[in-house]
């Protein structure tokens, strides 16, 4: 639940654009006991407004701007002057729509702030802006400089949406995240009260990250849609039910639907996810699939890795050591090891490597383990240290390619020693 050390007043909010997420917003607001002020150059949205009727058609949002109308608490304008010059809160819900190169199109944005800016010289006291539409990180910095003229009487917040059509008032309503970005921490005070008292985790965060968390979030969507449609064309070329598959699946809340493997780092390796995507991949083409998400994993492990390789090439000093050689911590399997592949590229490239790994001793690898590592780097056991002290005193600049304990990490910060942590990239 959304809590403040105590109850903030009620605020008056100025809600430019009075589409979808606009008319949802302002009644809602307006719900919650603020005094709302749409704002639309359409007067028939307006016109629906102030008639207590929905611009269109949304389960529950009619009723709800018949209430804040018949309360006193929601009026609409076609000129926001008068609303935003008594407004606490300017919240720009106003389109982003593509432009011709999948670019979005921010024209509607600068032209909502350029209006807002020519009230503010009048203005006594602050204004915030949040902007609700979806805007990729670093418009709102730009809304703030070149459209509002970094104006003092101004505060500029980003606080997306997450809005489903056909269940946008509970969406509102009982959130599962809030999230408000900004700098300024009055500013992100001000428009994380107007949530005061709604079920749903809320999150201050910088400007930028909450811009991007509204991307990462519907590219998520969109990875999961597009994972179980693939992975059910395969499910219905073997006749197998691929509603059972995904029920299933979405039972395991340690490691399917869960944050466990949501967290940016290093390439994935070892014996099962790289030999598995490989087999599903070569099964699906046999059976005529056209698969393009599922096709594209490797290749994206694979470019990750390339970028994690370059940044290591840039690390100066003559002396790199290396923390981790298996594909993950508290293992000794070195099967497809993306560490491997990183030590060849660096070898190739001429650097002076050492590493160690808590958890490997060459005298007791061996099967498959020892085949892979040794055909890769067979002069494996000049590189290896035993001691990570002894690794961090040789070393002039320390790469982390596995997460290290919490003593061996804390060894690692009071070594002074300059850090790439990859598995934080």
């Amino acid at each position: 639940m959304v809590s403040l050390q105590s109850p903030p007043p009620p605020r008056r909010v100025a809600v430019l654009g009075l589409g979808y997420v606009g008319s949802v917003t302002a009644a809602c607001l307006a719900q919650a006991g603020h005094y709302v002020a749409g704002i639309d150059r359409d007067a028939y949205k307006v016109e629906c407004i102030l008639s207590g009727k929905a611009p269109f058609y949304e389960p529950g949002l009619e009723e709800t701007i018949q209430s804040g109308v018949a309360a006193g608490r929601l009026t609409a304008f076609t000129d926001l002057t008068e609303a935003v010059a008594n407004a606490d809160v300017a919240m720009v819900c106003v389109g982003t729509p593509s432009d011709k190169s999948g670019n979005i199109s921010v024209d509607q944005l600068h032209r909502a702030c350029r209006e807002i800016r020519s009230t503010l010289d009048a203005r006594t006291f602050p204004l915030v802006v949040a902007i609700r539409s979806t805007a990729f990180p670093g418009v709102c910095e730009d809304l703030y400089r070149n459209s509002l003229d970094a104006h003092p009487n101004v505060r500029v917040v980003s606080n997306p949406e997450f809005l489903r059509e056909g269940t946008a008032m509970r969406d509102f309503e009982e959130p599962s995240l809030i999230v408000v970005g900004g700098d300024d921490p009055a500013a992100v005070d001000m428009v994380a009260g107007l949530y005061y008292g709604m079920k749903g985790q809320l999150r201050r965060v910088a400007l930028k990250t909450a811009e991007m968390i509204k991307y990462g979030c519907n590219a998520f969507h969109a990875v999961k849609i597009s994972f179980a449609n693939e992975l059910g064309s395969v499910c219905q070329a073997l006749s197998i039910s691929a509603t059972e598959v995904m029920d299933v699946l979405c039972q395991d809340t340690r490691l399917n639907i869960s944050p466990v493997y949501l967290k940016p780092g290093f390439a994935f390796g070892g014996s099962c996810l790289p030999k598995d995507m490989r087999a599903l991949v070569f099964r699906a083409n046999r059976l005529g699939l056209d698969l393009p998400m599922l096709n594209n994993i490797l290749p994206s492990n694979m470019s990750h890795l390339a970028r994690a390789q370059n940044f290591a090439l840039e690390v100066p000093g003559e002396r790199i050591g290396v923390f981790g050689l298996a594909f993950k911590e508290n293992t000794d399997d070195l099967r497809e090891s993306p560490v491997v592949a990183l030590l060849e590229f660096l070898i190739g490239k001429g650097r002076t490597l050492r590493v160690h790994d808590p958890n490997i001793d060459l005298t007791q690898i061996y099967g498959a383990n020892q085949k892979f590592l040794l055909s890769a780097i067979p002069h494996i056991g000049r590189l290896m240290e035993e001691n990570l002290d002894i690794l961090l005193e040789w070393s002039d600049h320390l790469i982390i390619a596995q997460k290290p304990s919490p003593s061996d990490a804390e060894r690692i910060a009071t070594s002074g020693k300059p850090v790439l942590n990859l598995i934080s990239l």
